[in-house]
């Protein structure tokens, strides 16, 4: 005969829960809506008690202050009779109010602040007459008429009820419209710090598609390739390199360079080119003296230079000559370059090409709707732009 042994009882105030004829106790947990529920309650406990105290020695304090004659027993009283009207106000009003503010930003700002003042007297009104009842059962106002102090408890009540709650209604809305604000000016910042990033970015990049990498390899080439048999001319060539890649990474910050300037560049980039081509690049550089302290946008003539280099000299077999010319024209400055290469339409450019990206940036310097001109004559290809004189 087996002997089946005796169960543990349960500790009281556990549930049991059955499985295969044995007894597992649960214990039952504080639940988060019971933990909310009794937070809430606490925190509307705070709150009346704060008001109770701080009406009732308001009350008192200012009573004293005007009244020498009041006894401290009848000072007393007033304190008591205070404290109890307050909290048949204070409390109603702490736990309705709030739900209705939750209702009122969807209505008119007018129908709201009408229920919001309604509300309040509604519930001081309430309030005083359920405290005049309590003061007469407790003989607080021996002697006095309970029509009297009813009319009299229920008009002060609502006229400090309804003036307390707005005055804290409205500075509760500036609070709010504050830290809108706030928030507001901190996503702007925040928007504007981003945008300040993006901008760096698209510099640096724009910067660096100004040097094309075959442009540096090739440049590299014909030096590493020169320093054998031609040691001062490759010293002068990365002296060259040097100059070029120095004024493109500072281009963006001068904006607009003398015409003395940009010309530095053009020649530097194009002695770099016929170093590489040799004999097949051919160049000439027609510029009149008195001109050279126009200001140009920056790497304006480098860019039709390297353009006329890339599809004209580096294109053909036999190179090909490039001309660049300054010449006044009707109270401005012309400039144009022209090669024997084959013609174009600005109309063909793709988006992002050299060309394209100058006419961009002269079109927003001057305003002009299509800054760039391309004339076919002779055989030859001729690229201009005007700038202020």
């Amino acid at each position: 005969m087996t002997q089946v042994p005796e169960s543990r009882a349960a500790p009281c105030g556990a549930d049991t829960v059955s499985t295969s004829g044995s007894a597992t106790p649960v214990r039952r947990g504080v639940t988060p809506q019971r933990r909310a529920r009794l937070s809430s309650l606490v925190t509307l406990a705070g709150h009346v008690l704060f008001d109770c105290l701080a009406v009732s020695l308001v009350v008192t304090t200012s009573v004293a202050m005007v009244n020498d004659d009041w006894a401290p027993a009848e000072l007393r009283v007033l304190f008591a009779e205070v404290w109890i009207y307050t909290f048949l106000i204070a409390t109603p009003g702490h736990w309705l109010l709030p739900r209705l503010g939750q209702v009122l930003p969807r209505a008119r700002p007018a129908v709201g602040w009408a229920a919001f003042v309604g509300t309040l007297a509604g519930i001081s009104a309430t309030g005083a007459v359920a405290g005049t009842f309590v003061v007469f059962a407790l003989n607080l106002e021996p002697g006095m008429a309970f029509g009297w102090l009813l009319s009299r408890s229920v008009q002060l009540a609502i006229v400090l009820s309804v003036l307390v709650g707005v005055i804290h209604a409205i500075v509760i809305l500036l609070k709010e419209r504050l830290h809108d604000v706030e928030a507001s000016l901190r996503t702007r910042e925040i928007e504007y710090e981003r945008a300040l990033k993006l901008a760096t970015e698209a510099r640096l990049a724009a910067l660096e598609a100004r040097i094309h990498p075959h442009f540096l390899f090739n440049t590299l080439n014909t030096i590493s390739s020169l320093i054998p048999s031609a040691p001062a001319r490759a010293e002068r060539l990365v002296q060259r390199l040097s100059a070029v890649l120095r004024f493109s990474l500072d281009s963006h910050e001068a904006g607009r360079v003398t015409l003395e300037q940009e010309l530095t560049v053009v020649r530097d980039y194009l002695e770099i080119e016929q170093a590489r081509f040799g004999p097949r690049l051919r160049y000439t550089l027609d510029v009149p003296p008195d001109l050279s302290a126009v200001r140009v946008p920056a790497l304006s003539v480098q860019t039709l230079v390297e353009n006329s280099v890339k599809y004209a000299a580096a294109a053909s077999r036999d190179g090909g000559d490039i001309v660049v010319r300054v010449r006044p024209e009707n109270g401005a400055l012309r400039i144009e370059v022209s090669d024997g290469g084959p013609g174009f339409e600005l109309a063909d450019l793709p988006a992002g090409h050299g060309l394209d990206n100058l006419r961009g940036r002269l079109a927003a310097l001057f305003g002009r709707e299509e800054p760039l001109h391309v004339e076919h004559r002779n055989g030859r290809t001729t690229v201009s732009f005007q700038v202020p004189a």
